[in-house]
């Protein structure tokens, strides 16, 4: 019995040390899924603030904590950004550059272009920073001809680092040197992976834009998509306001850009408008 009753202890021992692994085990991988969820997480950036542009009281007054990309330099860009940051969302500035392709007009005042000398364009830039108080960050208006010119992207980013600012390329070149350099010069970056709208957009083509966002967060965990005010403004908020309960059902959280910045993301974003 004594023989007996010592096996019986040693497999009680051998049950509970399995029963205690498995129950480990379990309780790790409940918590792997539980970040999982929890790091789903998407930044949407609206462009073009700054003018009378549709849609842009009715994102102003949403419930979605959107990104507020400001162009500098309109008739509006200081009070907006000053009404936007006061209302809790986070604020960037769109800085226009030039493009390969597109009218100049299009660029609005006081643009980055090829014909400007280098401390002409660390003065735009700083000029730009002034126009649009509370920025946190700056992505690109068009510019796809701007981020292949090193020299002045490392103008640009080097303003940038002086205000502790962070840059997101918005993806209108594939050859653009903004992920390049800012690794080089310790600039918080990141790249875009959706346009959710153009020149062309319904509303049922932003809502499908955007479910395609939400999917990609549940995917690879954080994701920045970029509509517009303006044109199509009311449209791209409709379907936004409409999409909203998706990112919900599914546990994304839409955040600021800045929760996002990374000096390590490599996305291959769908060039919409890439000639620009």
């Amino acid at each position: 019995m004594g023989i007996l009753g010592y096996l019986l202890d040693k497999r009680f021992i051998v049950i509970c040390v399995i029963v205690l692994f498995t129950f480990t085990c379990i309780y790790n991988l409940s918590v792997q899924a539980e970040n999982l969820l929890t790091d789903r997480k998407a930044a949407i950036i609206i462009d073009d603030f700054g003018g009378v542009a549709k849609g842009t009281q009715e994102f102003l007054e949403s419930d979605i904590p959107i990104t507020v990309a400001v162009m500098p330099f309109l008739e509006q860009s200081t009070e907006i950004a000053e009404q936007a940051n006061e209302l809790g969302f986070e604020v960037i500035i769109h800085l226009p550059m030039e493009p390969k392709k597109g009218k100049r007009s299009w660029l609005g005042p006081n643009p980055i272009t090829s014909d400007l000398s280098q401390d002409e364009v660390k003065q735009r830039v700083e000029e730009a920073i002034e126009n649009v108080p509370h920025a946190k960050g700056i992505n690109q208006h068009m510019g796809s001809k701007i981020v292949e010119e090193k020299e002045t992207i490392t103008t640009i980013l080097n303003v940038i680092k002086d205000h502790d600012l962070y840059i997101v390329d918005s993806g209108t070149n594939p050859h653009s040197y903004i992920s390049d350099i800012s690794e080089q010069l310790g600039v918080p970056f990141a790249k875009r992976d959706l346009f959710l709208d153009n020149t062309l957009s319904s509303e049922d083509h932003v809502y499908d834009k955007a479910i395609q966002l939400a999917d990609l967060a549940t995917k690879g965990g954080s994701v920045i998509g970029i509509g517009h005010v303006g044109i199509h403004g009311i449209e791209t908020y409709q379907a936004l306001e409409k999409a909203h309960s998706y990112f919900i059902d599914n546990r994304v959280d839409i955040v600021p850009t800045s929760q996002l910045i990374k000096s390590d993301i490599d996305k291959n974003p769908d060039n919409f408008w890439s000639e620009y």
